[in-house]
This record gives structure tokens, C-alpha cells and sequence, in this order.
């Protein structure tokens, strides 16, 4: 297609859009361009921000019929710059952010441009709440279609295994929905697929009932007490109820209230114990919570809304980062060791190694239930490098890989869809999907929804 060509065809969708088309020349364009991981400075030949699904389906129609390149971004926090294309078309879901609450039949409908904090305002003024993450800016829509690991995993189990429908825009533009009862071999997909078969347009979730005050907040401790700590979280965790979860974070203070003063940007093992009930959860808790010195106890009551936008300050947009996740075995003293070895090493005072248990109602939903690779693992591990000078990228990007690669020996070998991080490979994607079995079920779906694969900006099935 010719520049002049391409121009005109951008005219022709801008006409048909209900919502706006952003372009290079508009002076909105590099805000509009820009997503959460700085790393990617991408520029797109337009931005479609659209206001519905008949929206969705026309800008579909045209990446199909120009061969544009077409990103998908919903809250635009994928880590490894999905959510942004050069030359080609963002279909920016920000503007759809609705969020519907039923609180007599405990379901949300929800738009798939809302954040985690869109959802949780919402259902939180019920005492409800959708499984989710840990950072309240994340998009609802990527988490969800990736699985969704968060505070209340254990106790609920994954965001999809709380997903009730998904309204879907297709590759031949259609708008279909699928559920238990419709395309029910789409739902599967869809359910730990990412975003391979579609532009997800609304969820429908099934409600849990949570808060609003739960237990949670961090515990600090020395980096030198963090063999002990480690060992002693690990051992409460393997016989604790599913109510009980916790985030160990090695990393630095950060440098700013409420953390202490005194403490900041000292090497450090955070110590997150969660638990829903105000009732028995400090007895629950107490192993963990009473465990050694911490250098400073914000743990106590704390309203849901409050816990899950806590972190959001230490995951800033326009930072660089470079992450990787993979699922551990267990948690031997002789991974321990090599986890506080690394937090030694860490190139970078903002970078974070994250381990978090699994088990829980996330195992007791059989293999083949959903498309979401991995439900056996106990632990899962989480290098995140964060740094904020261009010039330092491969100094941190090779800290990332070097130190991942030195877990090799206590890992599964299977990864979480969201968690592959920057560096995505053939292995790696099939680790996500849970072997060839299940991947080539994917692989059918993709043929069947997405034969020319336009929706692969994401942990990509090729058909």
C-alpha cells in the first residue's frame, strides 16, 4: 500500500469510528502512544480509541482487509510491549471501562478496557470481589485472559476459574459470545489462552464475598535474616487453610512514606501475609506475622481497595522493565539460598524477585478444565527487573536472564502465560501452554477463529 493510500485508508476508518482515531500529526499522539513498559517507545500509524464493540469490529475489518499490523491494549501492561506496534494499528480499549454489578446474583459484567481499580471500586461497595492481581492499574482484560494469579487465588481460585462469559470480536469480525453453554471449546480457550482467538470485548464473572477490611500489609526484614524467614514461610504455607496466602518480595525499601525512614533503599525480605477473615486470621497469620525482627511491621487491617493498589507506586508506568516468571518445585533451603544470593546481585535497587504459593483452589481445578497451562506447581518465582535510564538496559536486561537461568535447577519447566516476560521462545510458549497436548487443542482453535493469526501480538499459537 502506498503513503498515499495508507493515508486515505486511515481517512475512511476515522469516518466509521464512533470513537477517535489518533495519528502522528495530533498532539495527543505520544500520550496516547505510550503503554506502561517503557522499553517499548513504539510508534503506531494510528490509535483507534474505541467507544463499543461496533467500533471494535470496524477497526477488526480493516487491519483484516489492509494488512495493517494490529495491537490489542487494554490497560496496556504487558511486559514484554504487546500492547503497542510501529507502523501498524493500536485498538485501544481504555474508553471502555463500564463495570456492572449484580449484587443478588453475586455477577459483574464487566468492559475490557476497565482496570483492576475500575472492578474493585464497583464490586467493593458490595463486599464482593473478582480474583485479580496485585497491581490495580493492570488491565482487567490481559490478566483475565492469561489466567490471573493474585491475593485471592488460593482462597478462589484463578480469575478464569471465576469467569462466567467473554464477548469477543473475531478475526472475520463477528461478535460472538462464548460460556459453558456457547462455543464452549472457544470459553476453554479463551480461559489461559491470552489473547490468541479475538479482541475481548466485556466479562461476565461470578462474585466472591471479600472485605471490605482484610488482613494484609508487608513485614520487613534484614536481608540477612531472609534464609530464616523464607524457611519459616515456606513451612506455615505447606500446612495452612486456603484463606491463607502471602508475597515474599526481595528487593529494596523504597524510598518513600509510609515505609520507615531510616530504612529506605536498604536491602530487604518483604513479608505479605494475606487472609480474609478478620476473625481468624491473626491467629492464622501469627507463624508468620510474629516470626523474628522485622525492621518494620505494616501488617494489620487493611481495606481490599487499599491492598490491591499498594504496590502501584513501586510498578510505575514509563519505567523499564524486564521481567521473567517461572514455577518452582518447592522451596529447598538450597533455593532459598540461591533466591537471597540473588537478591545480593541485583543490579538494580528497584528490581524484584516475587514468590508467591500456589495450591489451594487453583489445584483443585482439574488440568484439562481450562486452557491455562500449569495448576500443580507449589511456588512460583518472579524476577521483575525496574530501572529508568535507557543507557542501563542490557546491564539489567542480562542481570534478568543470568539470574533466571540460575533457578533452572529448582524450576518445573513450565511458566505462566503472563509471566514469560521479555524474552519469548518456542520452548517458552510451550511451557506456558502445557505441553504439545494442549497446545495443539489451541492450535485447532486458532485455525478455527484466527487461520491468518491478526491477533498475534500476544504469547502467540500459530495455527
Amino acid at each position: 500500500m502506498t503513503t498515499i493510500e495508507h493515508r486515505e485508508s486511515l481517512e475512511v476508518l476515522a469516518g466509521r469510528l464512533h470513537g477517535e482515531l489518533v495519528r502522528p500529526s495530533d498532539p495527543t499522539y505520544d500520550e496516547a502512544r505510550r503503554v506502561w513498559n517503557g522499553m517499548f517507545d513504539r510508534r503506531p500509524a494510528a490509535i483507534a480509541r474505541v467507544q463499543g464493540a461496533v467500533d471494535v469490529v470496524t477497526v477488526v475489518e480493516h487491519a483484516r482487509e489492509t494488512g495493517a499490523e494490529l495491537a490489542v491494549r487494554g490497560g496496556g501492561h504487558s511486559s514484554a510491549g504487546y500492547s503497542t506496534v510501529d507502523r501498524g494499528i493500536v485498538l485501544d480499549l481504555s474508553r471502555m471501562k463500564g463495570v456492572w454489578v449484580d449484587p443478588r446474583t453475586k455477577v459483574a459484567r464487566v468492559q475490557a478496557g476497565a482496570l483492576w481499580s475500575d472492578l474493585d471500586r464497583e464490586t467493593q461497595a458490595y463486599g464482593l470481589a473478582v480474583p485479580g492481581g496485585q497491581i490495580s492499574h493492570t488491565g482487567v482484560a490481559g490478566l483475565t485472559l492469561g489466567g490471573g494469579i493474585g491475593w485471592l487465588s488460593r482462597r478462589h481460585g484463578l480469575t478464569i476459574d471465576s469467569l462466567l462469559s467473554v464477548d469477543l470480536v473475531t478475526a472475520d469480525g463477528r461478535l460472538v459470545t462464548a460460556s459453558e453453554y456457547e462455543h464452549p471449546e472457544l470459553f476453554w480457550g479463551l480461559r489461559g489462552g491470552s489473547g490468541n482467538f479475538g479482541v475481548a470485548v466485556s466479562f461476565e464473572y461470578r462474585l466472591h464475598e471479600v472485605g471490605p477490611l482484610v488482613l494484609g500489609g508487608p513485614l520487613f526484614y534484614a536481608l540477612d535474616d531472609a534464609p530464616a524467614v523464607l524457611r519459616n514461610a515456606r513451612d506455615v504455607v505447606a500446612d495452612a487453610p486456603d484463606d491463607v496466602s502471602l508475597w515474599l518480595v526481595l528487593t529494596h525499601v523504597p524510598s518513600h512514606a509510609p515505609f520507615p525512614r531510616e530504612h529506605w533503599g536498604t536491602p530487604t525480605l518483604a513479608v505479605a501475609p494475606f487472609c480474609t477473615d478478620l476473625d481468624s486470621g491473626p491467629a492464622l497469620l501469627e507463624p508468620i506475622t510474629a516470626f523474628g525482627s522485622p525492621l518494620a511491621d505494616l501488617h494489620g487491617p487493611i481495606p481490599y481497595t487499599a491492598l490491591q493498589s499498594a504496590l502501584d507506586e513501586l510498578d510505575p508506568p514509563g519505567h523499564r522493565y524486564w521481567e521473567r516468571g517461572d514455577y518452582l518445585a518447592g522451596l529447598s533451603d538450597s533455593v532459598i539460598d540461591a533466591l537471597v544470593a540473588g537478591a545480593r546481585s541485583m543490579s538494580s535497587a528497584l528490581s524484584e524477585i516475587l514468590l508467591f504459593p500456589m495450591g489451594g483452589a487453583i489445584a483443585r481445578v482439574p488440568a484439562d478444565a481450562t486452557a491455562f497451562g500449569d495448576r500443580s506447581a507449589p511456588w512460583a518465582v518472579w524476577v521483575a527487573s525496574q530501572w529508568t535510564d535507557p543507557a542501563e538496559d542490557g546491564v539489567h536486561r542480562d542481570w534478568t536472564r543470568g539470574f533466571s537461568a540460575s533457578l533452572a535447577p529448582w524450576t518445573t519447566g513450565a511458566v505462566y502465560v503472563n509471566a514469560i516476560g521479555g524474552d519469548v521462545t518456542e520452548e517458552r510458549t510451550l511451557a506456558a501452554f502445557g505441553g504439545p497436548a494442549k497446545l495443539e487443542r489451541l492450535r485447532a482453535l486458532k485455525r478455527t477463529w484466527d487461520p491468518e493469526n491478526l491477533f498475534h501480538l500476544n504469547s502467540n499459537v500459530v495455527p
